[in-house]
């Protein structure tokens, strides 16, 4: 039984957890929609998961570098995180590239 792989979960939440911040993209822009959306993604994700896993497509393999907590049959504790750091890497990537399109347009929109 290991924290390692929960731990390194919770350091790549907190690096984007900076680079939000630092770029206010998702909940440094709008806090409130970001935890909804942040919310609603891991509970889809989830209920994707615990179809899977009554329908024996998903099954947890055994890992020491895990912590063995299971929250249901087959749906380890790490599993939650995962799917957080999953959403929300996905908006700040959303959300970056659409500032940087912007940017891109609004600058040829200059030269014009």
């Amino acid at each position: 039984m290991s924290i390692l792989y929960l731990a390194v979960l919770l350091v790549a939440i907190g690096c984007m957890l900076l680079l939000d911040r630092r770029f206010a993209l998702f909940f440094w822009r709008d806090a409130r929609r970001a935890a909804i959306v942040l919310v609603a993604g891991v509970l889809f994700f989830l209920a994707w998961d615990l179809f899977g896993i009554a329908l024996h497509v998903f099954a947890r393999g055994g890992s020491p570098l895990m912590t063995g907590i299971v929250l249901a049959p087959e749906l380890p504790l790490e599993e939650v995180f995962f799917l957080a750091f999953l959403c929300y890497v996905t908006m700040i990537l959303i959300s970056g590239a659409g500032r940087m399109l912007a940017r891109r347009t609004a600058r040829r929109g200059e030269r014009a």
